[in-house]
């Protein structure tokens, strides 16, 4: 059923965090603020819950700025509180998160087949390219857009018509790669195809399926590239 209909996109865009860049090594660094473990995707869920009221009600704020907020709601809801110095190091860790496994991979496989390939995020243009220039990848994105460039978050359907604009491709030209169920949905609603990569979580059952699906970033590139 997936991919019925759908042609091979002539870009792809990668989400960035969660996704190119997993969130997982800011665990030691939540629990070190006597957060829970699961304190990572509360805080995390918290800031895209906020994120998207602002988008919804016309409003924004760097992506950034959301999760500090988010993080001390999240330390109140514990009946904790943190040193500025304390906090700083998980937005520290921010900026030193790895690439996850096969992503690599998946970029030269994209650029190899001729593929114009994006970075697209939540996250300021400015942290997006240190992250990409610490991971010095073969074949990095060929572009960045970030939500700051038209003042919405992910999943208005700006960003994402933003990220076409940018490729010199229409809609359904475009691809998403995300790990985000919320993200697929909202690539969809915008007319572009979309990739899960399912290695975190099961996509979401009231939400629209993905085009295509697969377990690694690799996977999901090589089931677009099928199309």
């Amino acid at each position: 059923m997936f991919g019925f209909g759908k042609k091979q996109p002539k870009a792809v865009a990668f989400d960035i965090i969660g996704t190119t860049f997993p969130l997982d090594p800011l665990r030691p660094r939540i629990t070190a603020l006597g957060l829970p473990p699961a304190g990572l995707e509360g805080w995390f869920a918290a800031g895209l819950r906020d994120a998207f009221a602002l988008a919804l009600t016309g409003g924004f704020e760097p992506f950034t700025r959301v999760l500090e907020a988010a993080l001390d709601g999240a330390l109140a809801e514990q009946g904790l509180s943190a040193s500025s110095a304390e906090k700083k190091t998980v937005f520290e860790g921010l900026q030193e998160l790895a690439p996850r496994t096969g992503a690599a991979e998946a970029l030269s496989m994209l650029a190899d087949a001729g593929i114009t390939v994006l970075a697209l995020t939540n996250g300021s243009r400015a942290s997006t390219a240190k992250l990409l220039d610490r991971a010095a990848f073969a074949a990095p994105p060929q572009h960045i857009v970030s939500v700051e460039d038209v003042k919405r978050s992910k999943p208005a359907a700006k960003v994402y018509l933003r990220a076409a604009e940018v490729a010199g491709v229409e809609p359904g030209e475009l691809a998403l790669i995300a790990a985000h169920p919320w993200d697929i949905q909202g690539a969809h609603a915008a007319g572009l195809t979309t990739a899960y990569l399912t290695a975190d979580r099961p996509f979401s059952a009231v939400l629209h399926a993905p085009d295509v699906e697969g377990p690694t970033l690799p996977d999901c590139a090589r089931a677009l590239l099928a199309l």
